[in-house]
């Protein structure tokens, strides 16, 4: 049976962040509330975790889950090759919508499905998340919905998608949008925008005036 906290009561946000801690540490799926939109995750050093994920929502492992992390100095034991204009993307953008596509250290024990050597990697501007993020470290996660189905921006949505295949959810009231993050890949010499989101290539090339736009 699923627990469900209300991170807006303060007794309750203690209880369910302890609870959500715990049951990543078992391997187990929580749902947490973002910046963009709310996601499912899990421990991300876990393969049958991350397995149970993609389950979960029904998604297949040629689409890879991105990581959330609750600091930009954890990039540092996750990627290489980052080049200075991708940490001048972190600076001007964590905790944020952007997330960034990179070379991952190739002696790391993850399997987020079919990478190809990268991951997708965000901090995300919201509280929740982050402490949660900084209690268990870098978890793999997706938005809260059964693929194909509309990315949910309240635990109710979520909830109705995912039930009992989720351990704990954390309720942190309505997202401030349904607006995912922008992606842009760090992995060449000039960044390329992925996928625009909340982040525009306007605001992009403000830091990184050569930005490229994928087609």
């Amino acid at each position: 049976m699923a627990r469900r906290y209300d991170t807006n009561d303060t007794t309750d946000r203690v209880t369910g962040l302890r609870e959500a801690a715990s049951a990543v540490r078992r391997g187990e799926l929580v749902v947490l509330p973002t910046d963009t939109v709310y996601g499912i995750g899990a421990d991300a050093f876990s393969a049958e975790a991350v397995s149970d994920l993609l389950l979960a929502k029904g998604r297949g492992r040629n689409m890879p889950t991105p990581v959330l992390i609750g600091s930009p100095n954890t990039l540092h034991g996750l990627v290489t090759d980052f080049s200075e204009l991708a940490w001048e993307l972190v600076d001007a953008f964590w905790p944020g919508a952007l997330t960034l596509v990179a070379r991952h250290q190739p002696s790391l024990q993850w399997d987020l499905g079919d990478t190809r050597g990268t991951v997708a990697v965000r901090m995300p501007l919201h509280p929740v998340a982050i402490e949660l993020l900084t209690e268990v470290g870098p978890m793999a996660v997706s938005s809260a919905n059964l693929t194909g189905h509309p990315a949910p921006e309240d635990c109710d949505a979520a909830q109705q998608m995912l039930g009992d295949s989720v351990s704990v959810y954390l309720d942190g009231g309505p997202t401030p949008g349904n607006v995912p993050s922008s992606i842009v890949d760090v992995t060449g010499p000039v960044p390329v925008l992925l996928r625009e989101g909340a982040l525009s290539p306007d605001e992009l090339r403000k830091v990184v005036p050569d930005l490229e736009v994928a087609n």
